[in-house]
């Protein structure tokens, strides 16, 4: 009853739908930014998003809306595309649908790079077989022949040692003292056989090394696969990032800031350089920052995350750039070919 109060009555009086389409655009803006800035583009209860939405001291009341229920606007916003809605025996679930260009092209890239890695996959897997196959075929020709043990000579003396430490002198010198002519030809034959068996042996050693390398080419190849791992979010503490959104006004727009806290690997609390304000953003509106060669830097993805490094030189024909690692066990090694969007600045 209030003296404001009425004055405010009777302006809505006047022109109540003007009132009413303010409120509900003012409604659906903060409740589909509430949504994709906590949720993003998971599926979640209206309910859970809602209440969180009126727990703000400054919402908008839904009776003061064009919706009478909570459920009508879900409906609303499925109708209109905003969201996908669907309606289960625990009540109504909406899932935001983000078109934002950048996060689409985000999107877009990763897609290309799973179905890369897949086809790395399956080339690995083709060359392993072949590798397995080569091996198989190696042993089977080193798979030795039995033959029938005969004697040239019927009158040769056989004789036995079963002392092979004790007697090995004095059999020597027994056989070298009473060897005839046919049995010096056999000693020869037997020196020449030993030559090939060592000449097979040599080879067969050189085949193995053959092994081993194409071993250690597969252990490599998985170290490049391991390297090539991805995710799909990049924040991490400590690291200067630049805002590309224009939702916050030409203040914030290209400003850089500081990354001060990560929060469910998607939102980042970021602190601006110039001005100090803090702000919290989904990456989506973030992008990496490159410093000048020399800077340091830190590996946000792939293989070598949350390596720090220096940044060594860039490539703007690629959007690459190589680094050196300066940190944890690889310490030292020099990496080339790293996009832009895999490194930022450190602060």
């Amino acid at each position: 009853m209030s003296e404001s109060h009425q004055r405010q009555l009777l302006l809505a009086s006047e022109n109540p739908q003007q009132f009413m389409d303010y409120f509900s655009e003012e409604f659906r803006n903060d409740f589909l930014e509430l949504l994709r800035r906590r949720f993003g583009t998971k599926r979640v209860h209206n309910n859970i998003v809602y209440n969180e939405y009126i727990s703000h001291r400054e919402h908008i009341h839904m009776n003061a809306t064009q919706w009478e229920t909570l459920t009508d606007f879900t409906k609303w916003l499925g109708r209109e595309g905003l969201c996908k809605v669907d309606e289960t025996p625990k009540g109504w679930y909406i899932q935001y649908i983000d078109r934002d260009p950048e996060t689409i092209r985000r999107q877009l890239e990763l897609e290309k790079k799973k179905k890369q890695d897949l086809d790395d996959e399956e080339k690995t897997a083709k060359f392993i077989e072949e590798q397995v196959r080569r091996g198989r075929e190696g042993k089977e020709q080193e798979t030795p022949i039995f033959t029938e043990l005969s004697r040239e000579n019927d009158e040769e003396k056989v004789t036995f040692n079963l002392n092979k430490g004790a007697c090995s002198s004095a059999a020597t010198s027994s056989k070298s003292s009473s060897l005839g002519p046919s049995a010096l030809n056999t000693i020869g034959n037997a020196a020449s056989v030993k030559r090939k068996e060592s000449s097979r042996s040599s080879a067969q050693s050189k085949e193995k090394k053959k092994k081993k390398s194409a071993l250690d080419e597969i252990m490599e190849i998985e170290e490049e696969k391991k390297r090539t791992a991805r995710t799909d979010h990049w924040l991490q503490p400590e690291i200067i990032v630049k805002i590309i959104t224009k939702k916050l006004g030409e203040k914030y727009h290209k400003k850089k800031g500081v990354v001060k806290e990560v929060i469910d690997k998607y939102t980042a609390v970021v602190k601006m350089i110039d001005s100090g304000d803090k702000l919290k953003l989904d990456q989506t509106h973030l992008e990496t920052v490159i410093p000048a060669p020399g800077k340091r830097i830190l590996v946000l993805n792939g293989g070598y995350r949350g390596s720090e490094g220096i940044l060594e030189s860039i490539n703007e024909k690629t959007f690459s750039a190589t680094i050196v690692i300066e940190t944890g066990p690889l310490k030292g090694r020099r990496v080339e070919g790293i996009q832009y969007e895999d490194i930022s600045k450190l602060a």
